[in-house]
């Protein structure tokens, strides 16, 4: 899949992964000479240098480590773009396509797919990965019943009418906070609000979502010995800033498998946010017949 971007990026992460020309080209079945050439065009073209140089080895300069982090990000939305493309070429009018991924799990629907076939046998899923950035989201859901036709997760309206989709709402799951399996509070089974005082609490920043914003009030007002750190952007760097810095993340249930560093742990607090299957707001009669398959499932 790599021919939709340039080459050079394969060779660049086979290099930085494997510390090694040498390694780099044993693994693309080409020569060492190649691979340092490929390199060097890369290095010419960006302006910048890549790799520092030494005996023992190659490490990624400052710009390198930025520069592999976008780089994969890139080579893996194109090859989630080519996915999609194919699926769309050969859409199947009773095939129901569904988003995934690690924020996204489509567990919830797997649960359900039994109940779901008794009521619509000649309904299909068919499972699309794609990775969880803000430019995934924002082209996803506001794209909805194109490639993907639903997604799973948590939403309120506040939410749907930023990413201008729809959702029907499955349940309210509690919010909960994830703590690296190394943090004091890791050993507990339930957190008291008061386990929280002096420590920096991950919240996504105001105006993404009304639950998360009351919930944000309620413990300035209520509770200022809790530090709130905002953020942008739930992604997998997310959970990975908050098993390295020790903080606490906002989380839910559904993303017990995301990071496997991270223990999910309950609060006594009554703070819930809704969870349930994005959508289009114009929906093909298919996706339609399976939403109301499943809110008779739900509230029979």
């Amino acid at each position: 899949m790599s021919f939709i971007y340039n080459q050079q990026l394969e060779t660049f992460i086979r290099v930085a992964d494997a510390g090694s020309f040498n390694k780099a080209a044993e693994k693309a079945y080409i020569t060492p000479t190649a691979v340092i050439k490929q390199i060097n065009t890369l290095e010419s073209t960006l302006g910048v240098r890549l790799f520092n140089r030494t005996r023992r080895g190659l490490t990624l300069t400052k710009a390198g480590e930025s520069f592999y982090k976008d780089t994969k990000y890139i080579i893996q939305y194109c090859n989630d773009s080519i996915i999609r493309a194919q699926n769309a070429m050969k859409k199947d009018n009773n095939i129901i396509y569904i988003g995934t991924s690690p924020m996204t799990p489509a567990k919830i629907l797997v649960e359900l797919w039994p109940k779901i076939h008794k009521h619509c046998p000649d309904i299909k899923f068919q499972l699309v990965p794609f990775e969880n950035t803000l430019e995934n989201a924002k082209e996803i859901l506001s794209n909805l019943g194109k490639n993907i036709d639903i997604v799973i997760g948590i939403f309120d309206d506040t939410m749907l009418n930023l990413r201008k989709c729809s959702g029907l709402e499955l349940l309210k799951t509690p919010i909960c906070c994830a703590v690296s399996v190394n943090h004091r509070l890791a050993n507990k089974s339930k957190l008291a609000i008061s386990d929280l005082y002096g420590e920096k609490l991950m919240l996504m920043n105001r105006g993404w979502s009304s639950y998360v914003d009351s919930l944000r009030d309620y413990l300035y007002i209520k509770h200022p010995q809790i530090n709130i750190v905002d953020f942008d952007f739930y992604d997998v760097e997310v959970f990975n800033q908050c098993e390295n810095s020790n903080n606490i993340l906002m989380v839910v249930n559904n993303w017990e498998n995301v990071h496997p560093l991270l223990k999910i742990v309950p609060v006594e607090w009554d703070h819930t946010i809704p969870f349930g299957i994005l959508h289009s707001p114009n929906p093909s009669q298919t996706v339609k017949r399976c939403l109301c398959a499943i809110e008779t499932i739900m509230n029979p």
